[in-house]
């Protein structure tokens, strides 16, 4: 069987057990003792004078209290007078080193492995493979492994469980399959043996394996007597004799037959389950044999939520009903988790209503699962609800998750509820919670407000409230709470305390860490450039290169965009220039950089050429940048740039948002062209119903009703589309039903539009020159 990690040669640990402990007493080197210790387990076991039990309890009192040099001391001692100890009197003194575990118990084993009469030395491994385990020391556990592979003192199930927990602390499922075929050739595996097994391999998410061992387990446990009881401390055993395997070193000389009977009673029977099944009606298993088997289920029941293995999860469920096995709260976390993950939260919801109607309480793992869910749906109260019914709470994930859709919508007001019911459960915050203030209430105006002297002291405050609280609990600011501090200060034009925050930026992390600082810069760059403070962002954007700080294709674009600020495109073709350099391509988001530039100058014929260049070099259009030359086009009255931009958009198959619907309603509509706008409008909103939903056409009476009806709650079901987020399809059908109450009649086919056929016919004709 392989190592866990790399092998230690057994000859040298006694050599290097001196090393390990270094303890000197009265001039005596360990090595010294340890010679002492092998004249004591050279004798033929009888005792001279033996040390009284009193004299061991000493000994066993001080290691376990880890006073390892007063223990040395107290052998020493007998040593040197007239008591002599057998091997086997050092039993309770192995045992407790063992328990440590400690590198005295490596050279107390290889020292009394030599002698022949010494106490059965197996107990003492296993013992020690146990504290190995509990210790993490897998080290010490390779050593163990080499001394008993030295001393053959072989293997029983109980050494195998515990190999099996330490291959599992180095997620080497190498190692437990090699265990698994070891352990098979030499036993007939008993139900505990298997549970150990199940554990094993969902623990390193081997869901294939899990499964046919458990199914290996339900026809053992169908199949014969189970000999499963208790211990005085109410630890599952086995009743059967335990041999222990011999050691490997011996397997060519053991008898044939063991090989052929271990072989046959693991190989995995070909007996249809459905078969079996049908018996269980004529067997009663005990209750200890159906609480393993609900174990192992519920083992692997959770390895299928870990992969998102729905189908597997619901054919365990079915399986366990057929079986008799009940399924408990775990069970139904395992099952809820796997479904919700895989099927959407809508499912796991249904699940729950099973258990509620079958009286199992949910465990707080399960409702965290649906709470984070549901958060991610956006679906508040329902979220809410989950957080509510949660009794004890020991992690902020699913507060934060709430949190987390309470900024996606802008509900900071919820927040605050949430909040207040952390407080009350004293529940302290992770960094996760700060990031997610920091947005939420980093900003006191509304979108597309500019920040003023009241706002800005509110501002300063909640920040300042924010990070105090951190400081109580210990949390320091990590990449992203800098920069959503960073985002808030930029929105309220606080631009002094934007460059402070920045140096603490800069001293907080490395510069050369491109992922925690090259963010934070593009935050103050972008900020600096929509306060029109392009020559200060030109300053940032220089000490950042000339530090080292990489720039990347978002500090490139937010730089192109501040030259639009001044109109000098050289600047601009210059960062292009460093771009390619850099080994970044230019998107649509740098075009619209550009195209600022030209259209401040009003140069729409270099913007159109602009645009097709864009398009000959692969690069995506977006609507934002169509947006960014109908907005300057109806500032200035020119509706031949509008018109044939919107057909040039079409021909690209670009969508238009509301934003594109009313420039062009207005460039219209200021010119005195009513009914073209009206039909543009109408153009323009079929469009945007066309692209965000495709069914369209099976779902037209339904949306022709919600446009032409009369009754007043037709405008209320249309701003339910809100709550989907599709607020592109609602503003389309408010337009169209506006246009509908006018007397303008609706109609689904855009290219019917004498409007749009003639937008068609003039850019054909121009062949795309303004």
């Amino acid at each position: 069987m392989p190592k866990l990690i790399s092998k230690v040669r057994a000859s040298s640990i006694v050599q290097r057990f001196s090393k390990l402990t270094a303890i000197r007493n009265g001039g005596k080197e360990v090595g010294d003792y340890s010679q002492a210790m092998r004249t004591f387990t050279t004798s033929n076991g009888h005792v001279a004078e033996p040390v009284s039990r009193s004299g061991q309890k000493q000994i066993v009192d001080a290691l376990v209290l880890g006073e390892r040099r007063r223990a040395v001391s107290l052998l020493y001692e007998f040593s040197l007078g007239n008591n002599k100890l057998s091997a086997d009197d050092f039993a309770s003194i192995l045992q407790s080193c063992a328990r440590l575990p400690d590198p005295l118990a490596l050279s107390l084993m290889s020292i009394m492995g030599e002698n022949t009469n010494c106490y059965s030395m197996l107990p003492i491994y296993n013992n020690f493979l146990a504290a190995c385990y509990e210790t993490q020391t897998v080290d010490y556990a390779n050593e163990c492994m080499d001394l008993m592979e030295h001393q053959m003192v072989g293997k029983n199930e109980i050494t195998y469980a515990q190999l099996l927990k330490l291959a599992v602390l180095q997620q080497n499922l190498s190692a437990v399959h090699e265990i698994w075929k070891e352990c098979s050739k030499f036993y007939s595996l008993s139900l505990l043996s298997l549970r150990k097994f199940i554990w094993s391999f969902t623990e390193l998410r081997d869901l294939t394996s899990a499964h046919t061992a458990l199914q290996h387990m339900v026809r053992l446990a169908f199949r014969e007597n189970s000999y499963i009881s208790r211990t005085a401390e109410g630890r599952f055993c086995d009743l059967r004799l335990d041999i222990p395997a011999p050691s490997s070193g011996n397997w060519s000389s053991i008898d044939v037959s063991l090989d052929t009977v271990g072989s046959s009673n693991f190989d995995m029977e070909r007996q249809s389950l459905g078969s079996m099944e049908t018996n269980t009606a004529r067997k009663t298993l005990s209750a200890s044999v159906m609480k393993l088997l609900r174990w192992s289920f519920n083992d692997v029941m959770h390895a299928c939520a870990q992969v998102q293995n729905c189908d597997l999860a619901e054919q365990l469920m079915l399986q366990m009903q057929t079986l008799g096995l009940q399924p408990s709260g775990s069970t139904y976390d395992g099952f809820i988790r796997a479904i919700a993950t895989t099927r959407g939260f809508s499912d796991g919801v249904e699940v729950l209503k099973v258990m509620q109607e079958k009286n199992i309480k949910p465990h707080d793992s399960t409702l965290a699962v649906l709470a984070v869910m549901c958060g991610r749906e956006l679906e508040l109260n329902l979220a809410e609800a989950f957080l509510d019914e949660m009794s004890k709470i020991h992690n902020p994930h699913p507060y934060n998750a709430f949190l987390e859709a309470c900024d996606v919508l802008d509900r900071p007001e919820r927040a605050v509820q949430i909040l207040a019911k952390m407080k009350r459960l004293n529940l302290q915050p992770n960094i996760r919670t700060y990031e997610l203030l920091f947005s939420l209430f980093g900003n006191v105006n509304a979108p597309y407000e500019e920040g003023n002297m009241l706002s800005q002291v509110d501002v300063a405050k909640r920040i300042n409230t924010i990070e105090t609280d951190m400081m109580k609990n210990g949390i320091q600011h990590s990449h992203l709470s800098l920069r959503n501090v960073l985002k808030a200060l930029g929105t309220e034009g606080m631009v002094k305390e934007l460059i402070q925050y920045l140096r603490a930026a800069e001293n907080r992390f490395s510069r050369y860490d491109t992922y925690m600082i090259t963010p934070v810069y593009n935050t103050v760059l972008h900020s600096l450039v929509e306060a029109k403070e392009s020559r200060m962002a030109t300053q940032i954007f220089k000490s950042m290169v000339s530090s080292g700080v990489p720039p990347d294709a978002a500090t490139y674009n937010i730089m192109i965009d501040g030259c639009s600020i001044v109109g000098c495109f050289r600047s601009a073709l210059a960062l292009i220039s460093m771009m390619f350099r850099s080994g970044f391509n230019p998107q649509a988001v740098t075009l619209t950089g550009l195209l600022k530039i030209l259209l401040r100058s009003e140069d729409f014929d270099g913007a159109l050429e602009l645009l097709n260049q864009g398009i000959s070099e692969g690069i995506q259009l977006d609507v934002l940048l169509y947006n960014t030359i109908f907005q300057v086009a109806a500032e200035k009255g020119r509706i031949d740039v509008i018109e044939l931009i919107v057909e040039h958009m079409h021909l690209q198959g670009v969508l238009p948002d509301p934003s594109t619907c009313s420039h062009v309603f207005a460039a219209y509509v200021d010119h005195g062209f009513y009914n073209t706008a009206m039909e543009a409008l109408q153009v323009l909103s079929v469009r945007m119903i066309a692209g965000v939903d495709k069914d369209t056409d099976e779902k037209r009476t339904e949306l022709e009703n919600l446009i032409l009806g009369e009754d007043s709650e037709d405008e209320p079901q249309i701003l339910e589309t809100f709550k989907d987020s599709k607020e592109y399809l609602t503003v389309a059908l408010l337009q169209l039903r506006w246009c509908a109450i006018l007397g303008y009649p609706v109609s689904w086919s855009p290219s019917d539009s004498q409007w749009a056929r003639r937008l068609s016919s003039n850019l054909a004709s121009t062949n795309g020159l303004l």
